[in-house]
């Protein structure tokens, strides 16, 4: 087994890159690929601003964006302050050799492993004692110098930044969760909202604003606009919403899953004078997005 381990938040196309090169390497020896990952992130165990931490896929996301690169087998390991204590070398002989039978480890540029957060080089040295090969995966290098980070594409998401964020992920950030009740306003003024509840509540959601966004529901993919903030033209409440115009189509999806995928930001959301203002903007936004 040729073995990358790792919590590969988001499968950025930094990840993708390490992915690659470690199913191209299980093939050169005919053998099979494994991504060895955490569950929850480190962060959420370990300091205490874990509450603020928001991730950019959930586990079922991540597993199935690793299987899609071709990854063989995806195992995921329970995070906890117990195992957070186990040492590199007590980590590539318990869980990679022992029972995962690690034959190759494929370490990026800047890896770290184990309570001692071992770099390459003392991993190396690790590995080699258990009969187990290191492979070093080049640095990908980005056109313009782009630097790609799991933190710097939170940070772009955070800001509303979503062309940035996807171009460092290599696909559209989505959303998924299911349709919920809102409070009826927009079909009133021509605009009805598919109301949205994450499945992952640690789930990033971007920045407050209007995004153009494609839609998966019922089977179909939409174009949409999607608002996400604190409606200050019609609401006091404090609570963020997800709320998302889908275009022509007026079907009662409530109780449904749903998926946004996130194309460009609109606008930044604003407060309008009135339910008139706020109308006449929507229709230039819906205009935006065509």
């Amino acid at each position: 087994m040729v073995i990358a381990t790792g919590f590969f938040d988001g499968v950025h196309i930094g990840h993708r890159h390490v992915i690659s090169t470690l199913i191209d390497e299980a093939r050169r020896r005919g053998d099979e690929s494994m991504v060895v990952t955490f569950w929850p992130h480190p962060r959420n165990v370990l300091q205490d601003d874990a509450r603020n931490l928001r991730l950019l896929t959930s586990l079922d996301e991540k597993t199935e964006l690793l299987k899609e690169l071709g990854v063989d087998y995806v195992e995921v390991l329970p995070f906890t302050k117990e195992f957070s204590r186990m040492t590199s070398r007590q980590y590539i002989h318990e869980y990679l050799v022992g029972r995962f039978g690690c034959k190759a480890i494929l370490l990026g540029y800047d890896n770290r492993l184990g309570s001692d957060l071992a770099g390459p080089d003392e991993i190396g040295k690790i590995a080699e004692a258990e009969g187990v090969d290191v492979i070093l995966c080049s640095k990908i290098e980005i056109p313009g110098g782009l630097v790609i980070s799991s933190t710097k594409i939170r940070k772009a998401i955070s800001s509303g930044c979503i062309e940035e964020a996807n171009q460092m992920l290599g696909y559209e950030y989505s959303l998924l969760g299911v349709v919920v009740a809102g409070n009826q306003l927009g079909r009133t003024i021509g605009f009805p909202t598919a109301n949205m509840q994450l499945y992952e509540p640690l789930k990033l959601v971007p920045g407050n604003g209007v995004y153009k966004v494609r839609v998966e529901a019922v089977g179909r993919t939409m174009g949409g606009m999607c608002n996400i903030g604190l409606r200050p033209t019609v609401s006091h409440d404090t609570r963020l919403t997800i709320e998302t115009n889908i275009f022509d189509f007026d079907e009662d999806i409530y109780g449904l899953p749903i998926k946004v995928t996130f194309v460009r930001k609109i606008r930044d959301e604003h407060r309008f004078g009135s339910i008139g203002e706020l109308k006449a903007q929507l229709e230039q936004d819906r205009n935006s997005c065509m």
